[in-house]
């Protein structure tokens, strides 16, 4: 049933009184509908959240509105799973930090990738309003940088979707991966089945914003082929959402109609040197947030609850105590 335009403005003030951005109305009716958001709860919910992290000796977690929002509603508001996911995205981050952490987006390897013009997000969603459309494509040589120095700069790029995009917080995000200037180099260098388990993972159990689609085009046959090597190191779910389209783009209209593709793709959606210019002022606009990812973290000595045996998703194996999520 639609909302009424009062539902609507009582929905904003409960989303105001919390600190969060309110969603556009029809984002907030897609919200409610799709995610169970329950704006007149919302408020509690985050204060839920922000209880149980105190009460865990081992977590040092941000507990800023717009951050814990999106847990909830990559969750689908189940606290249970929001806690679990919020541990696993410290206790992951703490573990893999030359992966997934970047402190100082004012690094000058960090401006460097940047600068490159490797990745950006473009400014109009898929169909409109839909899905946020991240376009990646590997601009550099590939001994110009190490592997974890570009994986800290795409989490960070795709860290600030969960900070400010509404599409992408609701609807998800698509990567468009332009392999025109990709080598085989590239792969033999950069790419090892370890780290596309690490990275893959962590996007599916520990990220809040969910992968909708990945596809590759402009591709080689050798690279198409090194690439599908690594599709059983993702996880099952992200890896039917994985495209191969070769080099025709019209291979791609059924799922990205070619009027979303950057002008550099022959598309309309923006031009990629402006729009990774531009991007600068959401580098400076998010500055201390990053810096602050510092000081949050997981110390597994002061975990609490029964510990238990298991294999992680990253193929290393361990022993973690079980979440406290009551």
């Amino acid at each position: 049933m639609p909302f009424s335009l009062a539902a609507f403005e009582t929905a904003k003030g409960l989303i105001k009184m919390a600190q969060i951005k309110p969603l556009p109305d029809d984002f907030q009716e897609i919200a409610t509908r799709e995610l169970g958001e329950v704006t007149s709860r919302i408020p509690e919910d985050l204060e839920d959240l922000k209880s149980w992290i105190e009460q865990q000796p081992h977590l040092k977690a941000c507990t800023d509105d717009q951050f814990l929002v999106q847990f909830l509603r990559g969750s689908k508001y189940s606290l249970e799973k929001a806690k679990r996911k919020i541990d696993q995205f410290y206790t992951l981050r703490t573990k893999y930090p030359e992966f997934l952490l970047t402190c100082d987006v004012d690094e000058p390897i960090f401006r460097k990738i940047h600068n490159t013009s490797s990745g950006v997000v473009l400014p109009t969603p898929l169909n409109g309003n839909g899905p946020r459309i991240v376009y990646l494509r590997p601009n550099f040589a590939p001994d110009d940088f190490t592997a974890t120095s570009i994986c800290q700069y795409m989490f960070t790029l795709v860290e600030t979707l969960l900070l400010s995009d509404s599409y992408a917080c609701v609807h998800g995000f698509i990567f468009l991966i332009d392999n025109t200037l990709t080598l085989v180099s590239h792969f033999t260098t950069l790419v090892t089945p370890n780290l596309v388990s690490k990275i893959f993972s962590f996007m599916e159990k520990a990220f809040p914003i969910r992968i909708k689609g990945i596809y590759f085009f402009n591709i080689s046959p050798v690279v198409e082929k090194l690439a599908k090597l690594l599709l059983p190191y993702i996880p099952e779910k992200i890896r039917n959402r994985v495209h191969f389209c070769g080099n025709n783009l019209e291979d791609l209209r059924d799922y990205v109609p070619k009027k979303y593709f950057p002008q550099d793709c022959g598309g309309g959606n923006g031009s990629v040197d402006d729009l990774v210019r531009d991007y600068n002022k959401v580098w400076d606009e998010y500055r201390e947030y990053f810096r602050r990812n510092s000081e949050f973290g997981t110390d597994e000595s002061l975990r609490c609850g029964e510990s238990y045996q298991i294999v992680d998703e990253f193929g290393v194996g361990g022993s973690f105590r079980k979440l406290n999520v009551d």
